[in-house]
Parts: C-alpha cells; sequence; structure tokens
C-alpha cells in the first residue's frame, strides 16, 4: 500500500502551485504592457525598454559591484540612457562611443569587470530591440516574432519538464531544467514564431523555423547564463520586483539572449536600416 504523502512534499506542491499562480498573474500584467509598447514604437517602445534596462542594471550592481553600487549604477544609467537616446535617433556610431566610455567609466568605479559586464547586459535588453523596432516595415512583426519564441520557449520548456521530468539540463546551475523541458519549448517556440512569420507573408518559412530554433536556443543560453551569474554571486533571484518571477533579470534573461542573436541575423542580412526584414523575409 502506497503511503501518504509527507508534509514536506505536500508543502513543496502547494508552494509550486502559489509560484505557478504568481507567475501567471504577474504575466497577465506585463505582457499587455510590453505589447502595446511594441504596437506603439517609436520613443514610447524606447522608454519603455530603457526602464526595463535600467532596472536590470540596478539588479545586476546589486549582485556584483556591491558595496559600490549606487555611483556604479549612477555611472552606468548615464551611459545606458544616452545610448539609447542615441539609438532613437539613429545615431549608431555615437551609441557606440557612448557605450564604450561607460564601461571604461563602470570598469573603473567599482574595479570589477563584472560591473562592466553588467552594463553590456542591461544595454541588451533596450538597443536590439530598438533597433529591430525601428524597421518601418517589419519592426513590429520582428518583435511579435522575438516575444513568441521567447515566451513559446519559456511556457513550453516549463510545463513539458514538469511534465515529462528526465535528466536534467546543467544541474550544476539550474537544478530544475531537463531536457525534455528544452527540446519541447523550442518546438513552441519554432511553431510560434512560425504563426509570426505567416501572417507576415514570409515566403521561405523552412529558413524562419530555422531562425526561431535558433533564437529559442539564444534564449535558452541566456537563461542559463542568468542562473549561472545568480549561481556567482550567490542570489537566488536577481530581486523581488516582479511576484512569482523574481527580478527583471529572471524575466527577460532569454529575452536579452535571442533579441541579441536577432539584431545580429537581421542587420547581417538587412543592414542596419532594415534588420527586421533581414530577419523575417528569406
Amino acid at each position: 500500500m502506497a503511503s501518504a504523502p509527507s508534509a514536506s512534499k505536500l508543502e513543496a506542491r502547494a508552494r509550486s502551485a502559489g509560484d505557478l499562480s504568481l507567475r501567471i498573474i504577474s504575466s497577465v500584467a506585463l505582457a499587455p504592457l510590453a505589447l502595446g509598447a511594441a504596437y506603439v514604437g517609436g520613443w514610447v517602445f524606447l522608454l519603455f525598454w530603457l526602464i526595463a534596462a535600467l532596472g536590470v542594471l540596478w539588479e545586476w550592481n546589486r549582485l556584483a559591484a556591491a558595496p559600490a553600487t549606487w555611483g556604479v549604477t549612477a555611472a552606468g544609467a548615464v551611459a545606458l540612457s544616452g545610448a539609447a537616446l542615441a539609438v532613437g535617433l539613429r545615431a549608431f556610431a555615437v551609441a557606440a562611443l557612448v557605450m564604450v566610455g561607460g564601461l571604461v567609466a563602470t570598469a573603473l568605479l567599482a574595479r570589477r569587470f563584472w560591473s562592466a559586464v553588467g552594463l553590456a547586459y542591461a544595454a541588451c535588453v533596450v538597443i536590439p530591440a530598438a533597433i529591430l523596432r525601428a524597421d518601418a516595415a517589419y519592426g513590429f512583426a520582428s518583435i511579435m516574432l522575438l516575444f513568441a519564441v521567447v515566451w513559446g520557449t519559456d511556457i513550453g520548456a516549463y510545463f513539458g519538464g514538469r511534465l515529462l521530468g528526465g535528466p536534467k539540463l546543467w544541474p550544476r546551475v539550474t537544478p530544475k531544467k531537463t531536457w525534455s523541458g528544452a527540446l519541447i519549448g523550442a518546438g513552441v517556440a519554432t511553431l510560434a514564431g512560425l504563426g509570426v512569420a505567416w501572417i507576415a507573408e514570409s515566403r521561405n518559412l523552412a529558413a524562419v523555423a530555422a531562425v526561431c530554433l535558433a533564437l529559442s536556443v539564444a534564449s535558452q543560453a541566456g537563461d542559463l547564463f542568468e542562473s549561472a551569474i545568480k549561481r556567482r554571486f550567490g542570489a537566488k533571484d536577481a530581486s523581488a520586483l516582479i511576484p512569482g518571477h523574481g527580478g527583471l533579470m529572471d524575466r527577460l534573461d532569454g529575452f536579452v539572449a535571442a533579441a541579441l542573436a536577432a539584431v545580429l541575423v537581421g542587420v547581417y542580412r538587412g543592414g542596419i536600416e532594415a534588420p527586421a526584414r533581414g530577419l523575417l523575409i528569406w
């Protein structure tokens, strides 16, 4: 006769159910803001992601730059805001120079390599997305593709891993993620991205499927990278800003990596003037 579940197992199940409820509530609250900003575009979109990037910068420095958090964060915030403004004005060379200056300043102030890495990481929250969205013809569709891939990856991996279990993906860094979840997440992301590409009238869906799969892999790599950073500095969550998700870094880890990969593909194929077209139209 099977024994009754122990109190600790019941508590773990209740905690897991509570975390899932918080994740759903937080996602329902935040997703419309992200979608609305993407739809409006322009300076609204840039400001939305700049605020997110500044939050990520603050969280990173809480982990890596203490006790010099505020001075380092202030210097990084000035550089990040200046670079984002330059991108909004399509002065890309100026944005690059501002970022180089910011990286040097934060590294000198904190005297830690990780602070410069944090500024570069925060920049990847706003700058790749802003470059893609600025494409007049396909900017909105490219951001929808990113959302579809990143969200599809997260949802597929979360529920697929819980349903199937199996070998762990990288147990030293993240004990919960599994290979089954990673594969299902990649599959869901590819299908979701293909749906966006089909609506955007992309003709070569096979090529887009390969891009979506690559972006999903990048998204999962970004998730693992952020988990490794937290483990490096002994933190479970980046902060407690978002109930059920931890901090902005915990929520945007996959988006950061996928957006960076997407803009590299887009600029390579479409140039800096039409990166979203380069990403979507094959």
